[in-house]
C-alpha cells in the first residue's frame, strides 16, 4: 500500500520542499476573508499532520483522515507532541462517513490528484459537501495539469543525501504518471531497500470545475499555488477555494 514505508521518511524528504508555515497562514488569511468560523476543521489525506497539526490551533475541534494507518501513526505523535486534542481517523476520502460537519475542510498538497477514477472524485466531492457546514468553506490543491504532463511525466529524478538516497522513474500515459520510487535509507552501517509506486491523474481545470459544479459547489477563489496570484497556463499547482451554493 502506499507509504507505509514511505511514512517512515516523509517528512525528512518533504519538508526540504514544502513550507507548511506558509500554507498554514495563507489558508487563515483566506479563512478571515470568507469570514469562516473557527469551530470545526477536518483535514482530508493528512499524511503525517504538518498542515493539521498548524491549523488545529484556530478552531475548537479537529479531525485528521488518512487512508495510511502508517502516515496516522506520525500524526498521533505530532498531535501528542503538540499537545493538540483531535481525532486522528483512516478512511478513504472518497468514501467519508464522518457523522460530523465542519467549517473548514482541507486537502492539500496535490492528494486530490491521486483519485485517478472520475467517478471517484465526484464521490469524494459530494462526500465534502456532505460534511461541509453552510457557509464552510473547502480548500483543495491540485498539481496542474502542466507540471504533471510536462514536468513531472516521463522524467527521472534523484535524490542524494547522506542518510537517504532514492531514485524516482515516471511514466505518463493517458493522463496518468506512474511514479516508481526506490529508497534506501540508512540503518546503522547498512541501507536499507524498499519500493513505493504512486499515481496520480492530470486533471485539466474545466474538468474539475465541472463536477464541483455537478456537486453543488461555487468556486470562490483560484490561485497560483499559495500566494494571491492568477493561475496562469504555467502554474504548477492550483489553489481552489470552494463553498456550497446558495439557495435560491
Amino acid at each position: 500500500m502506499a507509504y507505509e514505508e514511505f511514512a517512515k521518511v516523509y517528512d525528512q524528504l518533504i519538508n526540504e520542499d514544502v513550507n507548511y508555515d506558509h500554507i498554514a497562514d495563507r489558508l487563515k488569511d483566506l479563512m478571515e476573508k470568507h469570514n469562516v468560523k473557527h469551530e470545526d476543521y477536518l483535514d482530508l489525506a493528512c499524511g503525517t499532520g504538518n498542515v493539521a497539526i498548524r491549523m488545529a490551533k484556530e478552531f475548537k475541534n479537529t479531525y485528521a483522515v488518512d487512508l495510511s494507518e502508517d502516515m496516522l501513526r506520525e500524526s498521533y505523535d505530532k498531535f501528542k507532541e503538540n499537545r493538540i486534542k483531535g481525532k486522528i481517523i483512516c478512511q478513504d476520502m472518497t468514501a467519508l462517513s464522518l457523522n460530523h460537519k465542519f467549517d473548514v475542510i482541507s486537502c492539500v498538497l496535490d492528494s486530490t490528484n491521486y483519485i485517478i477514477d472520475s467517478e471517484d472524485l465526484e464521490k469524494y466531492f459530494k462526500g465534502v459537501y456532505d460534511h461541509l457546514k453552510d457557509d464552510g468553506v473547502f480548500f483543495f490543491d491540485i498539481n496542474s495539469y502542466y507540471k504533471l504532463t510536462n514536468i513531472l511525466g516521463n522524467n527521472i529524478y534523484i535524490y542524494n543525501e547522506e542518510k537517504v538516497f532514492y531514485s524516482w522513474e515516471n511514466v505518463l500515459e493517458d493522463d496518468i504518471v506512474s511514479m516508481f520510487l526506490t529508497f534506501f535509507v540508512k540503518d546503522g552501517d547498512l541501507y536499507e531497500k524498499f519500493e513505493e509506486e504512486h499515481f496520480e491523474r492530470a486533471y485539466k481545470e474545466e474538468f474539475i470545475e465541472e463536477i464541483l459544479e455537478r456537486c453543488e459547489f461555487r468556486v470562490l477563489g483560484k490561485f497560483n499555488g499559495y500566494y494571491d496570484e492568477a493561475v496562469s497556463d504555467e502554474s504548477e499547482r492550483v489553489l481552489y477555494v470552494v463553498g456550497k451554493k446558495a439557495e435560491v
